[in-house]
């Protein structure tokens, strides 16, 4: 009687970590998707507001077509994007460069530069960007966390049972936006 007791609550034991290893890959899971979501939620924003910016800069610098294109291409493409996350990243990056050429573009125009529209808009940009950039930390936290329950013991049985897999970082592309700006006086 004493080892059927055992052996039941050895089993009851190993089923309650099992549902609690279970539900913790679960959390995990959603926890990556809700980070992505945040994610995704900016993204939106900042392909919002890239065509008012456009028509700002239009008015003042017209003869710079091939820039203007560049950024409308990239949104456009970013915006009907429906891939993966590294992918994803390799568009939103694309993009990333573009708005960075149409900045320094704007460089090149006083008037712009001054013109109330399109500071707000820089700084609303500037404003998202930094919301896109606390975003992704979240998500990259968030798959760590869950990459972690899905590859160490005794966590990964559970996760190779039920087809758990880890979700890829959200990564900078681009070896320029890794270095450390040069600052001189």
């Amino acid at each position: 009687m004493v080892t059927l007791l055992v052996l039941v609550g050895i089993v009851i034991v190993f089923g309650l970590y099992f549902a609690a290893s279970y539900n913790g890959l679960i959390k995990g899971r959603n926890e990556v998707k809700n980070a992505w979501s945040s994610i995704d939620v900016q993204l939106k924003r900042r392909h919002d507001l890239i065509p008012n910016l456009l028509e700002t800069v239009k008015g003042y610098a017209a003869h710079e077509k091939g820039t203007l294109d560049a950024v409308v291409r990239a949104r456009q493409e970013a915006v009907s994007f429906s891939g993966n996350v590294d992918e994803r990243a390799k568009v939103e990056n694309t993009l990333t460069q573009s708005l960075r050429s149409l900045f320094a573009l704007a460089e090149s125009y006083p008037d712009l530069k001054a013109n109330q529209n399109f500071l707000a808009l820089q700084e609303e940009l500037a404003s998202t960007e930094n919301k896109i950039g606390f975003s992704r930390q979240y998500y990259n936290d968030a798959a760590m966390r869950y990459k972690n329950r899905v590859e160490m013991f005794p966590s990964n049985i559970i996760a190779g049972m039920f087809a758990f897999v880890p979700e890829p970082f959200f990564q900078l592309e681009e070896a320029a936006e890794r270095a450390v700006p040069k600052v001189t006086f």
